[in-house]
């Protein structure tokens, strides 16, 4: 198996839940017992070259024929956690954003219709009987959205420095580095890791305690529902569940010093204290700077 190469695919960073095994029905339990065992398992950007490989041929496959039997693996507390890949249904909640972003030309050119309505048709199968399906994963492009911080604090931060290339050769992804962005093959060093790690309880007492500032604050806006819908997803996994915030592909697209300085949770969380206290004006303030930091990485997209 794959776990690293030379060409390093960016822009995404990812929301991911692992669940303990006890959360996983047989016989999936006993698969992922057997998966988490072996020596090396694939990392994010082995997952999103796997994926991309499906949209070359002609016409493309923008959904896998078969569900991924591929995980990230994790420990919490020494407890081995699972973050089932499930390609298959997020390429399916992926077409359904698509949809929403481009007019119907665009969409026509990228996926021909005949296709959208293939792959339209076997969802809607697949769901009639797979009703409570849920992704474990969620995905955003040239951002980390704001409302993901809400779930994490500064001491959840993990950042570790790329390393420059040298002839060792690529390291493997080991289960505690499973989500990461990797190193290269053949002496192409190692890129930068930043990513924030908590338990489902922290996640949730965190996510409520913003809720009930900003309803407390302000009318309901963009980000109380942004948090209203991630904590209605979080609700779906086990209690004892790690969650991850992991920077990803987004560590290519902007400088090292970027990184290493980044305390988006931290603002964030400066904000919603500020909002706590009544000081509107400092939360305000807050926000505005984070909000900016973050609009300049998405900036990036349009860069030549």
């Amino acid at each position: 198996m794959s776990v690293a190469s030379s060409v390093l695919i960016p822009y995404a960073s990812y929301l991911r839940v692992y669940e303990p095994l006890a959360a996983f029905p047989e016989p999936e339990r006993t698969h992922w017992a057997r998966y988490a065992r072996l020596p090396r398992t694939p990392g994010a950007q082995e997952e999103l070259r796997r994926s991309l490989a499906d949209l070359l041929p002609t016409p493309p496959v923008p959904v896998p024929v078969h569900e991924s039997g591929e995980a990230f693996v994790a420990r919490l507390d020494g407890v081995v956690v699972i973050c089932p890949w499930r390609t298959r249904l997020r390429g399916w909640l992926a077409l359904q954003e698509l949809a929403g972003q481009f007019p119907e030309p665009v969409l026509d050119a990228m996926l021909p219709p005949v296709v959208r309505v293939q792959v339209e048709s076997d969802y809607e199968r697949w769901l009639s009987r797979n009703p409570d399906a849920r992704p474990w994963i969620r995905t955003a492009v040239w951002q980390v959205p704001l409302r993901w911080f809400a779930l994490f604090g500064d001491e959840d931060r993990e950042y570790e420095p790329g390393k420059r290339p040298s002839g060792a050769g690529a390291a493997g992804a080991g289960v505690d580095g499973a989500g990461a962005a990797g190193a290269g093959a053949d002496g192409a060093g190692k890129a930068p890791v930043l990513r924030y790690r908590t338990t489902m309880a922290q996640a949730r007492r965190r996510l409520a305690r913003a809720l009930r500032a900003l309803r407390e604050s302000i009318d309901d806006g963009p980000m109380t529902e942004g948090l209203i819908e991630v904590g209605r997803w979080l609700e779906e996994f086990h209690p004892r569940a790690l969650v991850e915030l992991d920077f990803g592909g987004l560590v290519h697209a902007v400088p090292e010093e970027w990184l290493a300085a980044d305390r988006s949770a931290a603002q964030l969380a400066e904000g919603i204290a500020a909002l706590r206290a009544g000081d509107g004006e400092r939360a305000s303030d807050a926000y505005g700077r984070l909000a900016e930091r973050w609009r300049t990485v998405r900036d990036l997209r349009f860069a030549n």
